[in-house]
């Protein structure tokens, strides 16, 4: 099927819609319930293998909240499955409320999952004593099944969710802010475990992050999204009112299908999956493409979250 889309006053929407970088297909339909929950179960399996068996009998840290539990539990000798629950429930409400209902259902599951697999795998022989071996496929694994996870849009660690609400308020990616809160973690492991065990933890965690951006396709990057549709203003709307984003509506033309409108918003790959339920919700119809950007001038990628309801119109 052949679809044309002629600009009605401006150039920029045909540079969009023919000459668009490394394009991909949004309109791609979410995966099956059941097939995203078995995802999310075997990411959070894959992730818990590797904080079980390779980083904590090495004294090795993972960022975030699991990395909190884990020095914790070493020095009080709780559980960590029991401390990765009620460490990350604050978290857990704030993203809830914050970022919908969605959010919250598949980061409880992925987070019980992982908890359970943590309990499980605590019984069995610890997978290497030595500490640079624990380092590699540690963080390999770990990132395997953390990037899993995200991209079923689940959460398995509650400053992630802290570090998306953040960077819709500041000028800071997703990826920095995690950093600087790991950072802070890794000083407080090199004041209790020793600096070399610090030095350890922060080589994981940006192993962790190499595999976790292959497997969720540089997840930071900020993507563009050109939605053609018959139902421009629900979108916009929605758009707004869930993810804080401003669309610009353009007038557009398909060869077969007549007069449209199209709308360009740029959202961080973060958000992607969110952008497809809000489309798929209102016009299933929808033409969709993403895009990568390698350059933002402005402030379109970072605009302040909605205060008002759905049905306050983005400028």
């Amino acid at each position: 099927m052949i679809q044309r889309n002629e600009e009605k006053g401006s150039a920029l929407l045909s540079i969009l819609l023919h000459r668009t970088r490394k394009g991909a297909p949004l309109k791609r339909r979410a995966n099956h319930p059941i097939l995203t929950f078995a995802l999310l179960a075997l990411g959070s399996a894959i992730a818990a293998f590797a904080v079980e068996e390779f980083l904590v009998p090495n004294t090795i840290l993972d960022g975030g909240v699991i990395g909190i539990g884990i020095m914790v539990s070493h020095l009080t000798g709780l559980p960590l499955a029991a401390l990765t629950i009620l460490l990350n429930v604050p978290f857990v409400i704030l993203g809830g409320l914050k970022l919908g209902r969605s959010f919250t259902v598949r980061a409880v599951f992925s987070m019980a999952v992982f908890s359970a697999c943590v309990e499980l795998y605590g019984g069995w022989a610890k997978a290497t004593g030595d500490a640079l071996l624990a380092v590699c496929f540690g963080g390999v694994l770990l990132g395997l099944g953390v990037g899993i996870v995200i991209r079923e849009g689940g959460c398995l660690d509650g400053t992630e969710a802290v570090a998306i609400l953040l960077s819709r308020r500041t000028d800071l990616a997703v990826g920095e802010l995690v950093l600087a809160m790991n950072v802070i973690i890794y000083g407080l492991a090199g004041a209790l475990f020793g600096v070399d065990r610090a030095l350890y933890s922060l080589l994981t965690y940006f192993i962790t992050s190499k595999v976790l951006d292959m497997v969720e396709s540089e997840m930071n990057q900020a993507k563009a999204a050109l939605i053609v549709t018959d139902d421009a203003d629900q979108i916009c709307k929605q758009i707004y009112a869930r993810m804080g984003r401003t669309v610009t509506i353009m007038d557009g033309e398909g060869m077969l299908s007549g007069a449209k409108k199209v709308l360009y918003c740029v959202i961080t790959k973060y958000e992607v999956r969110e952008l497809r339920e809000v489309i798929d919700s209102i016009d299933s119809s929808a033409f969709v493409s993403v895009s990568d950007v390698s350059e933002i001038i402005g402030n379109h990628i970072k605009q302040l979250p909605p205060q008002a309801d759905a049905d306050n119109k983005p400028t």
